[in-house]
């Protein structure tokens, strides 16, 4: 079985709205490397970079899906790693697909969505809202922070858990990845916890001076959701199999 690539482009363009969110200046959502036009096996990984892909081209893929694309700070002279990086997708006949903050704030497959899902709760409300577009999303629904710490300590290896808000939070805010921005933003949606990736050093004592509940899973674990999610939707509606590849980031 085999698709066309534009194909799925325009699928993956379309189920994300990548066109409605304006990312940052460098991200360049959407096809960054082309194949020859035919895909045989999709794949899904957090990051772009030379080992990802070289384990993309050894499992057989050929259209690539990730959450952090490749030009975050072009132009780039196409030598040393970014060579690297061009020369092995070329060799492998291997397209590179990239969906930044639509992943983010897509409210069926998008990380927030998901991270939400995980741990039995359902978007209400939207949060980070930037140029019209909801980045990240909050649950209105009663749960202890203890039960809420134990579910995220059985879903990821590692959890940092800075708890100064209430104890049963009347709401939970998620942000993937990096949370930094969600942090000013808790006091005007009226909530006091929020499940993240990472955070800045400082945002320590702001926690215990605004009373704020922080749960830190790792900004590259809270991110394999949306790319999993577009792959599998993907690989359904066009019959075709699908590899998540993992890079064993631990940060």
């Amino acid at each position: 079985m085999a698709a066309q690539l534009e194909d799925l482009v325009l699928y993956c363009d379309k189920r994300t709205r990548r066109t409605a969110f304006k990312d940052a200046p460098g991200a360049f959502n959407g096809l960054q490397v082309a194949n020859l036009g035919r895909v045989t096996k999709i794949g899904a990984a957090v990051d772009a970079g030379v080992v990802p892909f070289q384990r993309a081209v050894a499992a057989g893929i050929d259209f690539l899906i990730v959450h952090h694309g490749m030009f975050w700070d072009m132009p780039q002279p196409l030598v040393g790693i970014t060579y690297e990086r061009v020369a092995t997708l070329l060799r492998g006949n291997c397209a590179l697909y990239s969906n930044h903050l639509p992943l983010d704030g897509h409210p069926q497959i998008g990380n927030n969505a998901l991270l939400a899902k995980q741990v039995g709760l359902k978007p209400t409300r939207p949060f980070l809202v930037r140029d019209g577009e909801a980045i990240s999303c909050i649950a209105d629904a009663r749960i202890t922070r203890a039960a809420l710490r134990l579910q995220l300590k059985q879903l990821y290896p590692r959890v940092i858990a800075i708890e100064y808000g209430m104890m049963k939070p009347g709401a939970v805010a998620f942000c993937s990845g990096a949370g930094n921005s969600a942090i000013p933003a808790m006091a005007a949606a009226g909530v006091d916890t929020l499940i993240t990736g990472e955070l800045r050093e400082e945002w320590f004592t702001r926690a215990q001076e605004e009373k704020l509940n922080l749960y830190l899973c790792g900004h590259y674990a809270t991110e394999v959701h949306g790319v999993r999610a577009l792959a599998a939707e993907l690989a359904k509606k066009f019959k075709l199999p699908w590899e998540f590849v993992a890079t064993d980031n631990p940060l």
